[in-house]
């Protein structure tokens, strides 16, 4: 892993990985032999992730005994990929992962603030002092890293954009910059001119701080504290709890509402491709489709029925 896999990954996919492979693999299967490995072996070990292979830890104790069904699909494509370098080296000549059946992945509800919620989500946002940050999420349907990522450099007032380049992680618990997570994140947006209203707002807070959204300490913002904010700020204005990663899904949502296509809305959030944002959003591109030949059927009715 130290001289291939971690060259390859982002630092904290490559920790994910290290983690899989300590508390997982190498318990499990790791004193089977790569060539003596089968599918069946492999098939018996995602059943025992998927029944109880959680690790026990006190943050964990009430959670599920077994691993989730994505977690499951990311070890065995761990797996694959050490085995597909391992062919190329001709230490094995086969992949038993090839074949395996993995588990269905159940997809979280997506969940989004309603135009009306917003409103009193921004009321309280001012309240507590923190609306710009906020707003610029939703304006922009950022990641949580990418926006805590934002320097001043990145903000041309002039030209009225924002250039997207880093993120910030918390690491070996430390909070660090970081790479963005495809190559497609590396994007520049433009900004409305209330986005640079209130970025020159933002800009007289922080005074001498390099970090558009700094922490109290004048560095990067921590990723755990904008979202503990955000669930006081849910709570305050007495609405329901959501994730941070649902305000990027709420900006999108307003987006499919203003017929903004499906690509434009991948260049946007900075997808690495176009399925991504169409398994994601298609239905609602397709539901706001669906209202728009609702109305247009409405208003022929009633053509007609005036000339009958």
């Amino acid at each position: 892993m130290e001289n291939y896999t971690k060259i390859k990954l982002r630092p904290s996919t490559f920790k994910t990985s290290q983690g899989f492979l300590k508390n997982h693999i190498k318990p499990q299967i790791g004193s089977v032999p790569l060539a003596e490995l089968t599918s069946l072996d492999l098939q018996r070990f995602y059943k025992h992730l998927l029944d109880g292979g959680r690790v026990d830890r006190i943050e964990a104790r009430k959670k599920p005994k077994g691993l989730a069904p994505k977690t499951v699909r990311n070890i065995h494509q761990m797996i694959g990929s050490a085995y597909n370098l391992a062919m190329e080296q001709k230490l094995v000549t086969r992949n038993p992962t090839q074949g395996c059946a993995l588990p269905k992945v159940e997809h979280k509800e997506m969940k989004t603030l309603t135009a009306d919620q917003l409103s009193a989500f921004f009321q309280e946002a001012r309240d507590s002092g923190v609306y710009e940050l906020y707003y610029l999420d939703l304006a922009t349907g950022l990641r949580r890293g990418e926006l805590l990522g934002l320097k001043w450099t990145d903000v041309d007032f002039d030209r009225r954009v924002v250039k997207v380049q880093r993120a910030i992680s918390r690491q070996n618990g430390k909070v660090v910059e970081a790479p963005l997570k495809t190559k497609n994140a590396y994007r520049t947006l433009p900004l409305s001119a209330d986005a640079i209203s209130v970025l020159m707002h933002q800009r007289r807070k922080t005074g001498s701080s390099e970090w558009v959204f700094p922490s109290p300490s004048g560095g990067p913002m921590s990723p755990d504290s904008v979202l503990h904010m955000l669930q006081r700020v849910l709570k305050r204005a007495g609405l329901p709890r959501i994730r941070f990663h649902d305000l990027r899904h709420t900006c999108a949502t307003m987006l499919c509402r203003r017929k903004i296509s499906l690509r434009d809305i991948q260049l946007w959030l900075g997808h690495s491709t176009y399925q991504t944002t169409a398994d994601i959003y298609t239905h609602l591109d397709y539901r706001d489709k669906m209202n728009t030949a609702n109305a247009a059927a409405d208003m022929v009715l009633n053509i007609m029925h005036k000339n009958t």
